[in-house]
């Protein structure tokens, strides 16, 4: 769990109208589903907007043994004594802050079922063990993320579950957009980076074929990153895009003869 305070704004290039319709639901009270690919900047969209609205966040990455207690909290042993601790959701709730549970399809069922209540009219939060039941302040806002390429029979976001939030979907942003923000973040002129934002597309268009999916503007960023550091280019992409794209040599080799057509 990652609990921040940000000082500064951290950067984020809108693409649309996501940033007044989160406001609209923070300041209503209604919480908020972020619907997109792996490394598309969905994170950085909360972070970006908890800062300007000077709201704490709290970032839980969710997974296979996340459990209700893991958010809401537990008794813990401190110096002799047991003694209640909040979890992140608790204290968020408490606080009037900002809890944004990332790929929350990963956690475990009864995570959702600890939601529902703060997801409609009650907005309230039971905790068992201490008999409290905090009704959530207005200031609080609950967001999840997942990746609808990642869900499977097994881990599927309810119907019943997505309904209780309102939605937006991401995706890699247009050329022009992902160059500027790639270049931004790794200090990488825009000449330089182009080049990678179009082998991006190409290589987009390959999921589903050869690739479980395809790059994302964070391995962008990673590889532009080393090439500002004064990496060449054929070693920054190895590492930062061949490599965590795919294990298999066929598929890598393939990669790397794009690259090669891309950068002659």
């Amino acid at each position: 769990m990652n609990i921040a305070t940000l000082p500064t704004l951290p950067f984020y290039q809108p693409t649309g109208s996501e940033c007044d319709l989160f406001e609209m639901a923070q300041n209503n009270g209604l919480p908020l589903l972020l619907k997109g690919p792996t490394g598309c900047g969905k994170t950085r969209f909360v972070e970006h907007m908890a800062a300007s609205l000077g709201k704490t966040l709290y970032t839980v990455a969710c997974h296979d043994d996340l459990s209700a207690a893991d958010l809401i909290g537990r008794y813990l042993l401190k110096g002799g004594e047991t003694v209640w601790v909040d979890g992140p959701l608790t204290r968020a709730v408490r606080e009037g802050g900002i809890c944004y549970l990332d790929e929350v399809v990963e956690a475990r069922k009864d995570v959702t079922v600890v939601l529902h209540p703060l997801t409609d009219t009650r907005r309230t939060l039971m905790i068992d063990r201490t008999g409290e039941e905090l009704v959530a302040p207005k200031e609080f806002m609950l967001v999840a993320s997942y990746n609808p390429g990642y869900q499977n029979v097994l881990k599927r976001l309810k119907p019943s579950t997505r309904q209780r939030f309102l939605s937006i979907s991401f995706d890699f942003p247009d050329a022009e957009t992902e160059i500027k923000v790639v270049s931004r973040e790794s200090r990488l002129e825009a000449g330089r980076v182009a080049p990678l934002v179009r082998l991006a597309g190409h290589i987009r268009k390959l999921s589903g074929m050869d690739l479980e999916e395809g790059v994302s503007t964070r391995l962008l960023i990673y590889a532009a990153t080393l090439m500002a550091g004064g990496m060449g280019v054929d070693a920054a992409l190895e590492a930062a895009v061949i490599e965590p794209l795919s294990d298999e040599p066929d598929v890598q080799q393939s990669l790397r003869d794009l690259i090669s057509t891309i950068y002659g």
